[in-house]
């Protein structure tokens, strides 16, 4: 079983930062791209930011600039510091890894359980 745990959610005013951490655990063999998406209220998840066990990084034209993600893979661990922050940030924020479980499982997507941030003007 895979797990997702994100932390470092809350409540900031606008201009101001927040770091997310996500880790997975659990049955893991190996982990392939690390992201975050986000869903603000009555509004669809949008991609804010990807990472690839290379470091190869693809952000959301909104977020360009004040997001950075990193991860640490020794850790399968998947960071973002957010920078900046304006109140249409707000949203529940997803953690999401592209992993195998196993040497014979196929690659699939995990998400964990969301973070909120509420960006107050």
């Amino acid at each position: 079983q895979v797990q997702l745990v994100e932390s470092g959610g809350g409540l900031v005013q606008a201009g101001g930062s927040l770091r997310l951490s996500c880790a997975a655990s659990g049955s893991i063999f190996r982990v392939n791209a690390m992201g975050w998406y986000r869903q603000a209220p009555g509004k669809q998840r949008e991609l804010v930011a990807t990472i690839t066990t290379g470091a190869n990084t693809n952000y959301a034209d909104s977020v360009k600039g004040r997001f950075t993600i990193s991860r640490d893979n020794a850790k399968n661990t998947v960071y973002l510091q957010m920078n900046g922050l304006k109140p249409e940030d707000t949203a529940v924020y997803y953690c999401n890894a592209v992993l195998r479980s196993t040497v014979v499982s196929p690659y699939r997507d995990y998400w964990g359980q969301g973070t909120e941030v509420t960006v107050s003007s």
